[in-house]
């Protein structure tokens, strides 16, 4: 189970049964769950006042315990019918952020077991991306893995089934969005939602200001600030690539940090290996020539980088025993 900030991904006997956004939709007065994943993210920015949507998630970290375990329930439901008295007992193997907190490991544990899990294994994002992408983590070479994801940037170099130096920033995905945000309020005084500068973000985001092939213009809706009524603009790639320049910069600077620390002989390793790119914030348009043009060394895109952390637990859970980093 990857449980992300922005999206839950669960792969049973080697299937992926669930892709959801991580949302839960509640009823305030009964705390009843209305929906989860994709209906839960339709509602998002459009409830009255009995109606409350709850990312529980904030920086890859549960911030919200409760409505985490619910979440982790009802997307387990999603898995298929128990048809027996008693459910099976699952062996969970979940991927946590490598700069986490003994604490936020503990209350991550705590909602998978509530929601029935009997074993539990951790893993770290980066290492789970390394596998996924099909990196024999065991051999003595030294990988480097970037991970962006919703709430976490995890950048890792990997050796001998173990993590050698990491650096976990708290910019992704997320900040790409407010980024977005923002620049719209400022450039051209509208207001746009969560779910729109998402949207932007996918059809035009880019990392560069010139890049191949380039996306069509989008059309973006949202309030007019001076006028308070709903308008059309268009915006383009290059606009969007300003916008999210300041964020990137500090990915650049965290890699750069992370190469730093790097013992000299794994160094030697990544400059032939060069470094791989997983999770969702890898689709940026152009982001992997952006790193290239930084440190020089080749930059390989994970080929499916939205499910690469998630498939890396699914062959940790084959592994249950056999992997010893996975976290008890």
């Amino acid at each position: 189970m990857d449980l992300g900030t922005a999206n839950t991904i669960i792969i049973y006997n080697d299937k992926v049964v669930v892709d959801e956004p991580s949302i839960i939709a509640i009823e305030r007065n009964t705390g009843k769950v209305l929906a989860v994943g994709k209906r839960a993210q339709m509602m998002h920015g459009k409830t009255h006042e009995n109606i409350k949507t709850i990312r529980p998630l904030r920086d890859g970290v549960i911030a919200d315990f409760q409505s985490a375990e619910y979440m982790i329930r009802e997307f387990i439901k999603m898995i298929g019918p128990s048809r027996t008295l008693f459910p099976p007992a699952l062996r969970m193997v979940i991927c946590i952020p490598s700069g986490i907190t003994e604490v936020e490991e503990r209350a991550v544990k705590d909602s998978a077991e509530q929601a029935g899990a009997k074993e539990v294994r951790l893993i770290h994002e980066p290492m789970a991306a390394a596998i996924g992408i099909g990196i024999d983590v065991l051999e003595p070479t030294g990988n480097m893995v970037i991970d962006i994801g919703g709430g976490t940037s995890e950048i890792a170099v990997i050796a001998l089934g173990g993590i050698v130096n990491n650096k976990s920033i708290r910019i992704a995905g997320d900040d790409f969005n407010a980024d977005i945000e923002e620049y719209m309020r400022k450039q051209h005084n509208i207001n746009i939602g969560e779910r729109t500068s998402e949207l932007i973000k996918i059809e035009v985001g880019s990392a560069l200001t010139e890049i191949d092939n380039p996306p069509p213009d989008y059309a973006v809706h949202g309030r007019d600030m001076l006028t308070g009524i709903p308008k059309e603009i268009y915006v383009n790639y290059a606009e969007i690539a300003h916008a999210l320049d300041k964020s990137i910069s500090k990915i650049e600077a965290a890699v750069l940090n992370a190469l730093e620390m790097t013992p000299p002989e794994l160094a030697a390793d990544i400059f032939k290996t060069g470094i791989y790119l997983a999770g969702g914030g890898s689709l940026l348009r152009g982001l992997d020539k952006r790193i290239h043009m930084k440190t020089k060394l080749p930059v390989h895109v994970a080929d499916d980088p939205l499910h690469a952390v998630a498939r890396g637990t699914g062959i940790a859970l084959k592994n249950f025993d056999k992997f010893t980093f996975l976290i008890k």
